[in-house]
């Protein structure tokens, strides 16, 4: 215990007086939230699905080639059950749910938590009410369109852009800090000196996975700190807290990656490669960045063997969406289990010196 507080407590200072380290550990994730956070309020999508709830005439009376031209940017599905369907477009699953009421109106329902998703979706509704309406040509308007948020009114994108980026800090600062630490040691032969002294591997490991962990615990409350400030407006919904332990076993996955990439690499340039060509790839192709609903489907499938994909998707499940338990677990023990493979593979590895 006292040499793994020693080597702790060396870690955290010699980190602290890093200027270079504090910057892309703690700085240049937020500047991607700050960043984001600002440009996320507009653009276009390129596709959108609605589910369509019970019987719509404007969509029933559609001939099979106007159904087609319609399919290009907008794909209809039947779901019946309004419950199930206002459920699926919180999730984000789909993009709208289209009914008509009893008076014979539409009525979309749709999500804020995407506003780019949100305008898409009504304007191409919008455009197939007109194009009804101009069908029935010299009477009034045959159809009219309203719109309902599922989510309370205060919902904004942040919402959604918080998980995925602080999802690859977490990332970023588990797998770069495991890797640099393991290779600098040997190459400077504080390991050496370690295996000399009285201090077992399991310090060895333990004193960097302390720290790495208090430094994720920070980037977590640096980043909600900065995301729930009025100006963006983040709302902690639901079981929010469950993004600790989440972030807590992201942390142990990545610097497990990060401690494969050290085993192997020789000096702090190549570990530094190979983390860069780990982490930067799955940043983009996990969704951390970009949502993945328009992506082609074999980046899709992908995303669901990569560890990220799936913190960020937990973290927006107990952030944005007010699951709970059941949303983080899996994800938890996925990321513990996976931890624990890469752990003893690198524990075969492990190098004392490059001798």
């Amino acid at each position: 215990m006292k040499a793994f507080l020693s080597l702790s407590r060396s870690l955290l200072v010699s980190n602290a007086r890093d200027r270079t380290w504090l910057f892309f550990t703690v700085l240049f994730p937020l500047m991607f939230l700050l960043l984001f956070g600002v440009l996320f309020k507009g653009g276009s999508a390129a596709h959108s699905t609605v589910l369509q709830v019970g019987p719509v005439s404007v969509l029933d009376r559609m001939t099979p080639a106007q159904r087609a031209e319609l399919g290009r940017s907008l794909t209809i599905k039947r779901d019946d059950n309004l419950s199930d369907a206002l459920k699926q477009v919180r999730d984000g699953t789909d993009d709208g749910a289209l009914q008509q009421t009893a008076s014979g109106q539409l009525l979309l329902h749709f999500s804020a938590g995407d506003a780019t998703r949100a305008a898409t979706v009504q304007g191409l509704v919008d455009a197939v009410v007109q194009q009804a309406n101009q069908d029935a040509t010299g009477r009034p308007p045959a159809w009219t369109l309203t719109t309902a948020q599922v989510e309370d009114q205060s919902t904004k994108p942040i919402q959604y852009l918080t998980p995925g980026l602080l999802g690859w800090a977490i990332a970023t600062s588990g797998t770069f800090s495991a890797a640099l630490t393991l290779v600098a040691w040997r190459r400077k032969r504080i390991l050496r000196r370690l295996r000399l002294a009285p201090v077992s591997l399991t310090a060895v490991v333990a004193a960097p996975t302390a720290v790495t962990l208090v430094v994720a615990l920070v980037q977590t409350a640096v980043f909600l700190g900065v995301a729930t400030l009025p100006y963006y407006g983040l709302r902690l919904t639901g079981d929010w807290w469950l993004a600790v332990p989440l972030v807590l076993s992201g942390s142990v996955c990545f610097m497990s990656i990060g401690l494969l990439a050290g085993s192997f690499a020789k000096t702090e340039n190549a570990a530094q490669s190979v983390a860069q060509l780990i982490v930067l790839p799955m940043a983009f192709l996990s969704g951390s960045f970009f949502p993945l609903d328009f992506a082609p489907g074999w980046v899709q499938s992908v995303a669901q063997v990569m560890p990220l994909h799936h913190l960020s998707a937990a973290m927006q499940d107990v952030l944005s969406r007010g699951k709970g338990v059941d949303a983080a677990l899996p994800t938890i023990g996925g990321l513990l289990a996976l931890a624990v493979v890469l752990c003893a593979v690198s524990l075969r590895l492990f190098r004392w010196d490059d001798a």
